[in-house]
């Protein structure tokens, strides 16, 4: 029986030609992510923004947004967000922070209640108050930063100084263009969202490590090649490896942008986009930097003799 191949074997493509494009086009997008984060601004959930959602359906089958909106602006309880989800009977309904704390809160939820209970079933309502969601934020905020330094420590760790240098490079790029990503889409951005990032990190270096551990093999076995020449034929060698990664991947998280309802909706978006850029990096971002930063074959030959003679040291000192 034939295995299934979504990509053909001893493929000899050359990767390494596109480098002068990927690199300005990359940098470009990266700087782009940034601008939008700092004048635009990410749409967060009350989980960081604070305030009041509530999940509405329509007991006629049918919600009009026109009249939940002026209906809900008229009980004076500040700018209100009304946006359909799922079905044309489904209503997403989001208020700002109330004043008076909790009691403000539970009072502008009870005249939502008064208001539209005779047409539309209350299906969740969910509060957060600004103490709340200021402690989400710093605790978000926190434990990306962490994990980013576990992450970026581990690189410097498992590889030659070169090799993490350009691993590190593609890591960050890929968390820049996640932000980005939110920042276009204006996707709601909630601890789920926190969660998808991490998930893009791991992702992201699994892709990593998996190139640069057969372009390190193919150059202490291959010394006589150029460092482009190398990388194109490490590439080609994980290709159907990580074509297949990535099929395999993209579609469980398309039944779950589709199926999977508007609660993780913004989780499997991001997941998505992060599967296409994690697997571009990881080939015309980390790959491309040993190139530029002139790693060769007997540069890792001196640092294996470096190690196995501070080895040796360290017996003979025991």
């Amino acid at each position: 029986m034939k295995l299934l191949r979504l990509a053909p074997e001893n493929t000899k493509f050359g990767f390494m030609r596109f480098r002068r494009v990927s690199y300005p086009l990359s940098a470009t997008l990266s700087i782009i992510s940034v601008l939008l984060f700092v004048f635009v601004g990410m749409n967060f959930g009350i989980d960081f923004a604070g305030g009041t959602q509530v999940d509405l359906r329509a007991k006629s089958g049918e919600a009009h947004i026109a009249d939940l909106r002026s209906k809900a602006e008229s009980l004076g309880l500040g700018p209100v967000e009304v946006q359909q989800i799922g079905s044309v009977s489904d209503v997403l309904l989001r208020l700002n922070v109330q004043p008076g704390g909790d009691a403000g809160q539970q009072t502008a939820v009870a005249k939502l209640r008064e208001a539209f209970s005779n047409d539309y079933e209350f299906r969740s309502v969910d509060a957060v108050g600004p103490t709340v969601s200021a402690e989400l934020v710093q605790s978000g905020t926190l434990g990306v930063v962490v994990a980013i330094i576990a992450v970026l420590t581990y690189l410097w760790f498992r590889f030659e100084w070169q090799f993490a240098v350009g691993a590190i490079i593609g890591t960050m790029h890929d968390l820049l263009l996640t932000v980005g990503f939110f920042c276009v889409t204006q996707l709601e951005f909630n601890q789920t969202s926190i969660a998808a990032i991490l998930t893009i990190v791991g992702y992201s270096l699994n892709e990593t490590v998996v190139v640069l551990d057969r372009i390190r093999e193919v150059m202490r076995k291959y010394k006589r090649l150029s460092t482009a020449e190398i990388v194109d034929m490490s590439v080609n060698a994980v290709l159907p490896r990580t074509i297949m990664t990535a099929t395999t991947v993209f579609l469980a998280l398309l039944a779950l942008f589709f199926l999977g309802g508007h609660v993780i909706r913004s989780f499997s978006a991001a997941m998505i986009w992060g599967i296409f850029v994690a697997t571009y990096s990881s080939i015309f971002i980390c790959s491309p930097m040993l190139i530029y930063m002139g790693v060769r074959a007997d540069a890792l030959d001196k640092a294996k003799e470096q190690e196995a003679a501070a080895s040796a040291e360290t017996k003979v000192k025991a």
